[in-house]
C-alpha cells in the first residue's frame, strides 16, 4: 500500500487521467448499446425452472419477451362499435411496431375480455427475449396504442410492457445533499466536502456503466443497480471520508498523502475485503438472483476501494493545502474527540452496566423476527397510483386475483401424443379439478408430440400463501405416460423462497466463519474476531426486527408509501445478511485498528479502548451519518423491495455506529481485559509486523 500510495503521488494525473479516460469509455459503451434488465427469476435444477425449459424446447419463442395490452372503459363495453374500430386500429399500430412478433386482440372465448366487457386485454408477443424489451421498446409499444385512447379507452402496459417503477432520482439526490452537508460539517470547507462525494460519483459511473453493459451476457434485474447505487453512493463516500480525514490529521504534503494510503488505505482494503467476503458467500444459496446481487454489489464496492486508493490520493497530491480551499467555518480543535473522550472514559469505568443496557436494548429491537415469515411480493404491493399497480388491479378486477400469477403445467409425454390422445384431456379435467384453480386454458402440444402445456389461474393473487398451497397440489398431479411440472414466475419464486430457507444456515455460517478469518488474518487476535461477528449478528437482528416490524405487522408501512402490510421478500434476509455483516466489519476495522495502536503504545487495555474510541467516534458517526441518510433516501423508492433494502441497512448502520460500536464494543473491550490481545500466532503480544492503521 505504501508502494501505491507513493505511484500514485509521483504520477498524480496518470491516474486522474486514467479514472476520467475509464469512465468516459463506459459511459459512451452505455449509451450505444444501453442497459438491459431482466426481471425473470431462475432457479437451476427447480422443478419450475425444469418446466421452463420444457416449454422453451418445445414451443418456439415461447422464451421471448411477452406483454399484455390492457383496454378498460368505465361504462358502456369494449365492444361499442366507434370503440372497437378504435382498438381494431391501435392494435393494426401496435403490430406494425419494430420488433412485435405478433397481437392477439381480446377475446371472450380466450378468456381475455371480462363477463360485462369493461375490461380486456390483447396479448402483445416480441421476436425478442425479455431482457431486450427494454424501456424504450415498451414506451413505443404504448405510444402506438393512442387510438384507441383518443376513443375513451384507457390502456396500460402489463407483463413485457410494465416497467418495475425503481426510480429513486430525488430520494438518491435528497441523500447526496443531506451527505454534502454533514461532509460540510465534518470538514468545515467546500472542497475538502466535495472530493468524496467526487469519488463516490466516478465509482458509480463506472460501476453502474459496467453493470448496465453486462445486462447484454446475463439477466441483471432493475433491483440490481438499485441496490448497486445504494451501497456504491454509501461505501464510496465512506471510504473517501476516513482517507481524507486521515491526510488532514498528518499533514498537507506528498509524505501525508503516502502515509494515508500505508495507513488508512489499509483499513479500507480490509473493510472493503470484508464486504466482498460477505457477498461471496451468497454464492452458496446456489439461487442465481442472490448471485447476481452480489457480484453487482462486491464490483461497485471493489470500485470504491480502488477509487479511494488512487484516484483520491492522485487528488489530494494535487491539490496540496488548497483541499482547505473555500472554507465556510473552523471547527474548534479537538471539539468531537473530547466528547467522545469523555463518553469512553464513562463506558470503561462501568462497562458492566453498558454492555447490559445495549444487550437489553438490542434484544428488544431484534424480538419481532420471531416473528419472521417471508413470501414473495408481486406488483399488487407497489404503491397505490404507479403504472405496474394500475395494471395489476385493473387485470384483478376483470379476471380475479389469478391473471396476475398465472401458472403454467407441462407434460413430458412418453410415448408423444398423438391426434385424439386421452392424456391430454385428462391432464386438463387433472389440473382444473385441483384446489385453488380458478380457471384453465386449452391445452396446447408440441408439433413433435412430446411436450403438453395446460395454463391455470389461481384464485388467489400471487403472493397469497393459499397460492403455494395451490402449486404444491397441482405438483401432485399424475397423469399415466406423463412427467408433470409446474412453472410459471409465482412457481419459480416460490422454489427460490424454498432453497433460500433450507440454505440460510449454511450462508450465515459460512459468511460469519469467512469474515472471523478475515479479521483474524488482519488483528491475529482469535477473541477479536470471534467478538466481531457476535455483534455483526446484532446489527443484522435488528434490521431483521424492524423488518418484521413494518412491513409484516404493518407498524408505519403507510408512512413510506406503501397502503398496507406487505410480505418480505423471501431473498431479502439472506442479501441483507451479507451487506450488514460486511459493512459493520468496515466500522469494528477502523475502531479495533485504533484501539490496537493505542494498546501496543501503552499496553493497558482499557486506556487503548478509551483512546481508541476518542480517536474514531467522530468519523465513525460523520461515516455512518451519511451512509444513514444514502440508504433512507432509498425508502421514497416506489419498490417495496428497495424500500425494505433501505430501511434495514439504515436502521442497522444506526445501530451498528451509535449502540454497537460506540457502547457495547467499547465495554466488552473493557469487560475483557487483556484477553482481547490473546494470540497464538506470536509470543510478544504487543509485538507482531502489522503495519498500523489507526484512523484519526
Amino acid at each position: 500500500m505504501r508502494g501505491l500510495g507513493r505511484f500514485c503521488t509521483r504520477r498524480p494525473g496518470w491516474v486522474v487521467t486514467g479514472w476520467l479516460l475509464a469512465a468516459v469509455a463506459v459511459a459512451a459503451l452505455v449509451g450505444a448499446f444501453g442497459r438491459p434488465v431482466a426481471e425473470d427469476i431462475t432457479l437451476p435444477g427447480s422443478d419450475g425452472q425444469v418446466g421452463r425449459e420444457l416449454m422453451e424446447r418445445a414451443f418456439a419463442g415461447s422464451g421471448n419477451g411477452t406483454g399484455q395490452l390492457i383496454l378498460r372503459v368505465r361504462d358502456g363495453s369494449l365492444a361499442d362499435p366507434g370503440r372497437a374500430e378504435a382498438i381494431a386500429v391501435a392494435l393494426a399500430e401496435v403490430r406494425a411496431h419494430p420488433h412485435v412478433a405478433n397481437v392477439r386482440p381480446p377475446d371472450a372465448a380466450q378468456g381475455t375480455l371480462g363477463a360485462d366487457g369493461r375490461i380486456g386485454y390483447a396479448t402483445v408477443e416480441f421476436d425478442v427475449i425479455s431482457r431486450e424489451v427494454d424501456r424504450a421498446l415498451a414506451e413505443g409499444v404504448l405510444d402506438a396504442a393512442a387510438p384507441a385512447r383518443a376513443a375513451g379507452v384507457e390502456t396500460v402496459g402489463a407483463g413485457a410492457l410494465a416497467r418495475p417503477e425503481s426510480g429513486t432520482r430525488t430520494g438518491e439526490l435528497l441523500g447526496l445533499a443531506v451527505a454534502a452537508l454533514v461532509m460540510v460539517v465534518a470538514f468545515g470547507g467546500l472542497v475538502a466536502a466535495g472530493l468524496p462525494l467526487v469519488t463516490a460519483l466516478v465509482t458509480l459511473l463506472c460501476g453502474l456503466g459496467l453493470i448496465g453493459l453486462a445486462g447484454h451476457l446475463t439477466d441483471v434485474p432493475s433491483v440490481a443497480t438499485t441496490l448497486a447505487t445504494m451501497i456504491g453512493l454509501g461505501v464510496g463516500v465512506d471510504y473517501a471520508l476516513f482517507l481524507l480525514t486521515r491526510y488532514r490529521a498528518l499533514g498537507r504534503d506528498r509524505a501525508a498523502v503516502v502515509a494515508t494510503v500505508a495507513s488508512a488505505g489499509t483499513a479500507v482494503v480490509f473493510a472493503g475485503g470484508s464486504v466482498v467476503v460477505a457477498f461471496g458467500g451468497l454464492g452458496l444459496a446456489g439461487v442465481p438472483i442472490l448471485t447476481t446481487l452480489a457480484w453487482t454489489a462486491g464490483l461497485v464496492v471493489l470500485l470504491a476501494v480502488g477509487a479511494a486508493t488512487t484516484l483520491l490520493p492522485a487528488v489530494l497530491t494535487l491539490l496540496g493545502p488548497r483541499v482547505d480551499a473555500l472554507r465556510v467555518f473552523r471547527r474548534p480543535a479537538g471539539s468531537g474527540r473530547s466528547r467522545w473522550g469523555r463518553l469512553a472514559e464513562r463506558i470503561t469505568r462501568k462497562p458492566g452496566r453498558y454492555a447490559l443496557l445495549t444487550t437489553a436494548l438490542l434484544v428488544l429491537v431484534t424480538a419481532p423476527v420471531a416473528d419472521l415469515e417471508t413470501g414473495q411480493l408481486d406488483f399488487g404491493n407497489n404503491p397505490p397510483g404507479t403504472a405496474t399497480r394500475t395494471g395489476y388491479d385493473l387485470l384483478a378486477e376483470g379476471f380475479g386475483p389469478g391473471i396476475n400469477g398465472p401458472l403454467t403445467v407441462v407434460a413430458a409425454l412418453d410415448p408423444p401424443a398423438g391426434d385424439g390422445d386421452g392424456r391430454i384431456a385428462a391432464l386438463r379435467d387433472a389440473v382444473a379439478r385441483t384446489p385453488g384453480v380458478a380457471r384453465t386454458r386449452p391445452a396446447a402440444v408440441s408439433a413433435d408430440g412430446r411436450v403438453a402445456a395446460v395454463r391455470a389461474e389461481a384464485d388467489s393473487a400471487a403472493n397469497d400463501p393459499r397460492t403455494a398451497d395451490t402449486i404444491r397440489a397441482l405438483r401432485r398431479v399424475t397423469v399415466a405416460g406423463a412427467d408433470v411440472h409446474v412453472t410459471g414466475a409465482v412457481a419459480i419464486r416460490g422454489d427460490v423462497g424454498e432453497r433460500v430457507a433450507r440454505r440460510m444456515p449454511w450462508v450465515i455460517a459460512a459468511v460469519v466463519l469467512l469474515s472471523a478469518v478475515l479479521l483474524l488474518l488482519a488483528f491475529r487476535a482469535p477473541v477479536l474476531a470471534l467478538k466481531a461477528a457476535v455483534m455483526n449478528l446484532l446489527s443484522v437482528g435488528t434490521a431483521y426486527g424492524v423488518l418484521t416490524a413494518v412491513f409484516q405487522w404493518g407498524w408505519g408501512v403507510r408512512a413510506i408509501g406503501l397502503d398496507g402490510p406487505v410480505p418480505v421478500e423471501a431473498y431479502v434476509p439472506m442479501m441483507l445478511f451479507a451487506l450488514l455483516f460486511g459493512l459493520s466489519m468496515d466500522y469494528e476495522v477502523f475502531l479495533l485498528s485504533a484501539v490496537r495502536d493505542a494498546w501496543r503504545a501503552s499496553g493497558d487495555n482499557r486506556a487503548a479502548v478509551r483512546d481508541g474510541l476518542a480517536g474514531t467516534g467522530r468519523v465513525i458517526t460523520s461515516a455512518a451519518l451519511i451512509m444513514v441518510c444514502v440508504f433512507a433516501s432509498f425508502i421514497l423508492s416506489p419498490n417495496p423491495i428497495i424500500k425494505m433494502f433501505g430501511l434495514g441497512l439504515a436502521v442497522a448502520i444506526a445501530v451498528d455506529a451509535t449502540i454497537i460500536r460506540g457502547l457495547l464494543v467499547p465495554a466488552t473491550m473493557a469487560l475483557l481485559g487483556d484477553l482481547n490481545w490473546w494470540t497464538p500466532f506470536h509470543k510478544a503480544g504487543r509485538g507482531g509486523s502489522i503495519p498500523a492503521s489507526r484512523i484519526r
